[in-house]
């Protein structure tokens, strides 16, 4: 299992990647909105993983809830595999509670899953699969 990528929730994405781009000395391509999530995603690449900007594009959406309660910063790690569907049952048979049962539609055309951070030392985990 590699790390796919870093999630940070994000109030403004424009001043999050004017920030961040300079320290890794990189360049995020556009943003694209995940409706799925209600949040506008732009991808920045840190050696081999990328840091995940996401800013809400709705007050009701889970990063929008996230900022309300925490404030900007680290948001959840996010797993490559070779199948969502897979890894979600099995943390489910090893009893961890889910935000996915089945996987979702994410950024850039690939399938998602989330793990709720109760079943991992408070930390939200995504599954990610895709080319």
């Amino acid at each position: 299992m590699e790390i796919d990528h870093l999630g940070i929730a994000v109030e403004r994405l424009d001043a999050a990647l004017a920030a961040f781009e300079p320290v890794v000395g990189g360049k995020a391509p556009p943003p694209e909105v995940v409706e799925s999530q209600g949040v506008r995603v732009a991808f920045l690449a840190v050696g081999g993983t990328h840091l995940e900007f996401l800013e809400p594009v709705r007050p009701d959406s889970a990063v929008a809830r996230f900022l309300a309660k925490r404030g900007e910063g680290l948001h959840h790690l996010a797993f490559h595999v070779p199948s969502v569907a897979d890894a979600l049952a099995g943390a489910a048979a090893r009893g961890a509670r889910l935000i996915d049962v089945q996987p979702r539609p994410g950024a850039r055309g690939r399938r998602v899953g989330f793990v709720h951070p109760s079943a991992l030392n408070g930390v939200l985990v995504e599954f990610v699969e895709g080319p």
